[in-house]
C-alpha cells in the first residue's frame, strides 16, 4: 500500500492517521457509512476527485481492511462497502462533522450542499453540542425532490436515516438552508427562517424553534400564520376573479 504519510514516531493517533489520513480517504469512509455504493456513485457524492484518486483510494483502504467489494455473481458493476473495522470510524467521522458545522465555514453562496449530509450532520451537531429535548421525538426533514430524513431523539441521542415516517414535527428547507442554521447569528437565522416551514404538533413546533435559537418562538409562529393565511387568502381571491371572468389588475388600477 502506497503511503506518504508516516510519522516515524508510535502514537495510536499518528498510526490512524497513517492508514486514513490522506486525502480523500476519511470522505470514502464518511459515504460508505449510508450504505454501499458502487464507483461512479463515490465520484458524484465526492465531487472533485478523479477516477485515478478513486481508484488508488479504494486500493489503500481495501489493503487495510477498512473497504470490502461487494461484488454478486452475475453483477456487473462493483459495489463498495465498509468492513466492521470500517465502520468503527463512525465515531470519529460524527466528530469531525459536528466540529466542522461549530467551526468550519457554513456553506458559501452558490455552493450545493449535499442533502444527505445536511440531514446527518445536524444529528452529529447536536450530539456534539448535548443539545436535548425533554423527551423522545422524532422530525422529518423534507428537501426538494422528495428528499426526506427522519432526525430522531431517543430520549439520549441524535440518529438520522433516509426516509419519511410519522413525526412530531415536519420541517420544510433546503439543505443549504438548513446546514447554515446551526450556528447563523440571531439576525441571520431569523432571515433564514424565511425559507424554513415548519408543521406539526403545537409543543412540539415551539420545542423545534426555541432548539434552533430564537428568542422568541410564538413571534416566528404566528408570522408563520400570517404568512400562510395571506397565501391562501390570495388564491381565494385570484380563483374568484378567474371564475368570474376579473382582470385583478384593471381593479387595482381603477
Amino acid at each position: 500500500m502506497a503511503r506518504t504519510k508516516e510519522y516515524r514516531h508510535y502514537c495510536p493517533a499518528a498510526r490512524t492517521l497513517e492508514i486514513v489520513g490522506e486525502k480523500w480517504s476519511l470522505l470514502i469512509v464518511r459515504d460508505l457509512l449510508f450504505g454501499p455504493l458502487r464507483f461512479t456513485d463515490l465520484l458524484g457524492t465526492l465531487g472533485g476527485i478523479t477516477p485515478k484518486w478513486l481508484t488508488q483510494r479504494l486500493r489503500d483502504l481495501e489493503a487495510s481492511g477498512i473497504v470490502e467489494r461487494d461484488q454478486e455473481t452475475g453483477r456487473r458493476e462493483v459495489w463498495y462497502q465498509l468492513t466492521p473495522k470500517g465502520r468503527h470510524l463512525a465515531p470519529v467521522v460524527e466528530a469531525l462533522v459536528g466540529w466542522g458545522l461549530q467551526h468550519a465555514r457554513p456553506p458559501e453562496p452558490g455552493e450545493s450542499v449535499h442533502p444527505t449530509r445536511a440531514a446527518f450532520g445536524t444529528a452529529a451537531y447536536f450530539n456534539l453540542r448535548k443539545v436535548r429535548l425533554p423527551h423522545p421525538a422524532t422530525w422529518i426533514l423534507s428537501f426538494p425532490s422528495d428528499q426526506n430524513f427522519a432526525l430522531r431523539f431517543d430520549g439520549e441521542r441524535w440518529s438520522c436515516t433516509k426516509g419519511e415516517e410519522p413525526g412530531n414535527v415536519r420541517i420544510e428547507t433546503t439543505p443549504e438552508t438548513w446546514a447554515t442554521l446551526p450556528t447563523a447569528s440571531l439576525e441571520e437565522r431569523m432571515r433564514l427562517l424565511e425559507n424554513v416551514r415548519i408543521e406539526g404538533d403545537p409543543p412540539h413546533v415551539t420545542e423545534a424553534v426555541a432548539l434552533l435559537g430564537i428568542e422568541n418562538p410564538f413571534d416566528l409562529l404566528a408570522e408563520h400564520a400570517i404568512r400562510e393565511y395571506e397565501a391562501d387568502r390570495t388564491k381565494d381571491l385570484r380563483n374568484f376573479a378567474a371564475e368570474n371572468d376579473i382582470d385583478l389588475e384593471d381593479e387595482e388600477q381603477a
